[in-house]
């Protein structure tokens, strides 16, 4: 959400990064918008002032026996009085009006973030691993339909398309990455594992910026709530409407939960396998700081996130994401790619963003300074830390082999029954 009166203020560089995210103007439109409402409020207060002004003249007017002039006066009361619900309703048009034309705009890029159409001026920064270059890889859904224990038919039976069952020990497979990145951003990484809610309010999505402009991408519940996309959204919140100590912070929190989507502007892509589900689990971290800390944390989720491909030897890449691949909310992204034999392809596995203040402001989350007056918004970041379902692909994939049967990486072997192999 923007800052009204940081548009008024410099309505040039707000305009230049809507640019930069290939949008038209909005500065003229905003602060149109903006004066209307503080017509009205100023409208509003003469009004008021003439009342009680006009209300003091009228016992005077009776203390000086004048009952001409203090029913004169009584009527203009009146009149006020009665025309006043019109003007409040009008004001409150106003502020609806610009606050939805607040809510629709996005966050502007930060200046580093390059500028672009989509992905492909995406800037790649680092590898890591060489790729693996396997004769005959075998895409992931189809070593896992191969071993007997992954079903698609049986889920669109169940459910529709874009959803899996996941048999033995693939399930225990995808229950060992989520068990084992829980506890490496606990353990090492310093962030608190949370068990969040699933299903939130209207306001709860509003403020980390799915709605309303995703609302078509949201599983709705008949109730008036909302699936979550993402753990985002329930940790962030967790310090909506409060003002924090600046002691307490950076905030770092993980959560590993169910992820509801409903992929509206997806179709067509990914309609085979894992990679693009209505239901898929992620860990996720979210980190809550001061506008200092901000910039430092986001490369520090970043190395978090890396550290779990790094730690099941999978190849990957970083990339700054262009202004137009950026999400909705963010001031940068980084996405960390992974690389799948079977497609012969680096695929998304994590974005990793921050947000500035601009879900703060969403949420009213701001926090004390130590100096200064008066409380500031806090800077909120987020990241896939990773995405559970496509860490499970990227272990099938690369660690294929010829016979069919899939290498367990070491390190999830003492979530696996200290087995070494999944076969059929």
């Amino acid at each position: 959400m923007h800052d009204i009166k940081s548009i008024r203020d410099n309505p040039q560089a707000f305009d230049e990064g809507l640019a930069k995210r290939g949008l038209p103007e909005q500065a003229k439109e905003l602060l149109a918008l903006d004066d209307t409402r503080r017509g009205l409020i100023a409208r509003l207060q003469a009004l008021q002032e003439r009342r009680n002004a006009a209300s003091k003249e009228i016992g005077q007017a009776m203390g000086k026996g004048d009952k001409t002039r203090a029913d004169e006066l009584k009527a203009e009361v009146a009149r006020i009085k009665d025309g006043m619900p019109e003007e409040e309703e009008a004001l409150k048009a106003a502020e609806a009006a610009l606050h939805g034309a607040l809510a629709a705009t996005p966050n502007l890029p930060a200046d580093d973030v390059p500028v672009g159409p989509d992905e492909t001026a995406n800037v790649e920064i680092r590898r890591h691993g060489e790729p693996k270059r396997l004769n005959s890889a075998r895409q992931h859904f189809e070593i896992g339909e191969a071993l007997g224990l992954m079903d698609f038919e049986t889920a669109a039976k169940i459910s529709g398309a874009r959803f899996v069952v996941l048999r033995g020990a693939l399930a225990r497979l995808e229950r060992a990455l989520g068990n084992f990145m829980v506890d490496l951003h606990t353990r090492e990484h310093g962030y608190t594992e949370i068990a969040p809610p699933l299903i939130v309010r209207d306001k709860t999505m509003f403020g980390t910026a799915q709605l309303p402009k995703l609302a078509e991408d949201q599983f709705h519940s008949t109730d008036g709530r909302w699936l979550i996309p993402t753990a985002e959204v329930s940790l962030t919140n967790l310090v909506r409407e409060s003002v924090l100590e600046e002691e307490a912070l950076p905030i770092r929190v993980t959560a590993w939960t169910p992820c509801f989507r409903f992929e509206a502007g997806a179709a067509g892509r990914d309609t085979r396998g894992m990679i693009r589900q209505h239901q898929f689990a992620k860990v996720e971290l979210v980190s809550i700081t001061s506008p200092e800390q901000s910039g430092d944390e986001h490369e520090r989720m970043t190395k978090c996130a890396e550290e779990v491909l790094k730690r099941l030897e999978l190849p990957y890449r970083t990339l700054t994401l262009s202004t137009g691949d950026m999400g909705f909310a963010a001031r940068k992204t980084y996405d960390i790619e992974v690389w799948l034999p079977g497609q012969n392809a680096y695929r998304e596995i994590s974005s990793c963003s921050l947000c500035g203040d601009f879900q703060a402001r969403r949420m009213d989350a701001r926090f004390r300074p130590r100096e200064g007056k008066g409380p500031r918004f806090v800077h909120t970041l987020n990241g896939s830390g990773v995405a559970v379902g496509r860490a499970l692909v990227a272990v099938l994939e690369n660690y294929q082999n010829h016979d069919g049967s899939v290498t367990i990486p070491d390190l999830l072997r003492p979530y696996m029954n200290n087995e070494t192999t999944i076969k059929g």
